[in-house]
């Protein structure tokens, strides 16, 4: 009977301990329910001081990961978002919350070798990105006066190309043609010829199967390429506001 007690002394002190050490913190969501779905689209109503291109969260019961969304307009009566994925895994009256983050993509060293969506998350299989630096995906672009002055040449390796039209580091080139006709492969020979160049390659596909694009993986893997190359992939499978958003993140 007295262990008993010094055993229940024991417990109740130790929880004491435990309960004295605890710090709770309080922590504020802003969380809003959708009224309407549409076609990538939805209205949100509780989210008042959302801010413009914001990151929403939608939490789904259908979806094994959080689905995100932009907000674009900002009504009286509501928000409206665009899915930023699959649509048909929200419902009316899920929960969507706010993030208080602009829409921004993971930047920097660790996504160097990967494939990933154009919200930055990977597509590989090679785990998740592991970094804590972010960009916004929409700012306005630095002046042609405080840009560098283009001075060094890229070579693509091709020799007819590199014979006849210079292109620079800092220069804007347009690969313009009919289907089939090798726009890619052009690309993709600029691309391995970077190779000891110091050069960071990104390479967005849009719409494209993703087929194709995991043969354009393979064939820089093959050639060492993808040890300084970044591919983001928007398929032809995936929402079209995947492929509005590809080539800001890209950039």
């Amino acid at each position: 009977m007295q262990e008993s007690q010094e055993s229940k002394n024991y417990i109740i002190e130790t929880l004491k301990k435990e309960i004295e050490g605890l710090k709770i913190k309080p922590e504020v969501e802003k969380v809003g329910t959708i009224l309407e779905i549409g076609d990538g689209i939805v209205k949100l109503s509780g989210l008042d001081e959302v801010m413009a291109s914001e990151m929403i969260e939608f939490e789904s019961v259908n979806a094994d990961k959080p689905i995100y969304g932009v907000a674009l307009n900002l009504q009286e009566d509501g928000v409206g978002a665009m899915v930023l994925g699959d649509y048909l895994m929200l419902k009316t009256g899920d929960k969507a919350k706010s993030t208080g983050r602009i829409l921004e993509v993971p930047v920097g060293e660790a996504l160097i070798g990967r494939v990933v969506n154009p919200l930055g998350a990977a597509i590989d299989g090679k785990g998740e990105i592991q970094t804590d630096k972010f960009y916004p995906t929409e700012k306005i672009a630095p002046g042609v006066i405080t840009r560098q002055s283009v001075s060094q040449p890229v070579q693509t390796g091709i020799r007819a190309i590199d014979a006849i039209i210079p292109i620079g580091r800092g220069q804007r080139e347009l690969i313009i043609g009919d289907r089939q006709i090798g726009k890619t492969a052009v690309a993709i020979d600029a691309i391995i010829n970077q190779k000891g160049q110091n050069m960071i390659c990104v390479y967005v596909a849009i719409g494209q199967k993703e087929s194709k694009v995991a043969k354009i993986a393979a064939e820089l893997q093959k050639r060492g390429a993808m040890d300084y190359t970044i591919v983001v992939v928007a398929g032809a499978s995936d929402p079209a506001s995947l492929a509005f958003i590809a080539p800001y993140a890209g950039c």
